[in-house]
């Protein structure tokens, strides 16, 4: 879809909109990944190779997309992912994305280093938004920002585990936003000039642009290259186990570790007492190479899926892709990119209307396999025809 003309209609179109008014590296931000991105590729490609199902005369007359994800009563199981930088996609951004998660009736996730303090965000809420967390190696900040969240009304903590050092992006290295100095600053200049209407909208009149839940913490909260240089410094490659069973006593709502691809790594979050995981490769974002959530789910599931609530991750692009994970046992989705480009391209209205096409496409995804229940989606919704492979882990 040219941007220009037309009405948006799916997250690709959103993308298309989101390129045309963010500077250029924010942009690639939302849309990179580490190295060559591979997995970034893998991560959508994976969903397209499973086929569904499709059943004829059932009664579907009355189809239900509701369900409960950590305890929270949803309209469809899907909860819009912590994205760092998310205020600098639209003016004020994670304010106008939990809106727009609270009026589609799903939850929203701030995290750590969003734009807007976790205080602004729920006093905009309705409903109690979750919030994320890093490891960073400052303990006592780790435990103020658990405070801070628990103060603001947040229970549902989003403990991000696959970050011990961030991975290597090379998009971020070339416009810029991934280094210091005079010729990065040079770029980014030139990017943001190139963009007089987000400078306006988003960094004028949508200010201050500053790290909210760090401000107090990082020495020039509002400066990129002074806070990369700060959050460089706290991530924290020591972190063990032993650190998440500290979370766990220190957190008294639910837990849910987020960046979990090995067997063996979930049987260990649901012995340290994590409430539930997200199997993730965080976007594709981290390690290059490694598989995708749709892969490595049926084998999560199969392994915990009767002792943690799983959720999964990564691709992840319209309503059909949020069936499919449920078909593979995940109990909802997490989407991160989608509701960033919806955010960038059209506003709080823009994401409305993105989560209420992807409600429909659930909805019609259910009604075309012949279940009414989203408890009743499983494996039986997927063809296992010869020519259907992928896959087999989770039957």
């Amino acid at each position: 879809m040219n941007p220009r003309f037309g009405y948006p209609a799916t997250a690709d179109d959103y993308r298309e909109k989101a390129r045309a008014h963010l500077p250029g590296f924010l942009a690639d931000y939302l849309d990179g990944g580490a190295n060559n991105e591979q997995t970034l590729r893998a991560n959508e490609t994976d969903w397209a190779r499973i086929k569904l199902r499709q059943r004829v005369l059932v009664n579907v007359d009355r189809v239900e997309t509701k369900a409960t994800l950590v305890g929270q009563a949803c309209s469809m199981p899907v909860v819009l992912a912590p994205l760092g930088l998310a205020g600098m996609m639209a003016r004020r951004g994670e304010v106008q994305a939990v809106r727009a998660a609270n009026t589609a009736g799903i939850p929203f996730t701030l995290s750590t280093v969003g734009i807007c303090p976790v205080e602004e965000v729920q006093a905009a809420a309705t409903e109690a938004a979750w919030f994320q967390l890093y490891m960073i190696r400052d303990r006592s900040r780790v435990e103020a920002l658990l405070d801070k969240a628990w103060a603001a009304g947040c229970r549902t903590l989003v403990f991000t585990v696959d970050l011990p050092l961030p991975g290597m992006r090379h998009r971020d290295f070339r416009n810029g936003l991934a280094s210091t100095g005079p010729r990065s600053r040079v770029l980014k200049i030139q990017q943001l000039l190139s963009r007089p209407g987000w400078l306006w909208d988003v960094a004028v009149r949508g200010g201050p642009l500053s790290f909210g839940n760090l401000s107090d913490a990082v020495p020039g909260a509002s400066n990129l290259d002074a806070f990369k240089e700060w959050i460089d410094t706290q991530f924290d490659p020591t972190v063990t186990w032993d650190d998440i069973a500290w979370i766990r006593q220190h957190w008294r709502g639910k837990l849910l570790l987020k960046g979990i691809l090995d067997v063996e790594d979930a049987r260990q979050a649901v012995q340290v007492g994590a409430d539930g995981i997200v199997v993730s490769n965080h976007g594709g974002r981290q390690l290059d190479g490694v598989a995708s959530g749709a892969e490595k789910l049926p084998e999560i599931v199969a392994a915990v899926g009767s002792q943690s609530e799983i959720l999964v991750d990564g691709g992840v692009r319209n309503g059909i892709d949020v069936f499919r994970a449920l078909a593979l046992g995940a109990r909802g989705v997490m989407i991160g990119r989608p509701w960033a480009w919806a955010l960038a391209g059209g506003g709080q209205a823009g994401l409305a209307r993105l989560l209420a096409s992807w409600q429909q496409e659930l909805r019609l995804a259910m009604t075309l396999t012949g279940v009414t229940r989203v408890a009743d989606i499983g494996t039986d919704q997927l063809d296992r025809s010869p020519q259907a492979e992928f896959p087999k882990a989770g039957e």
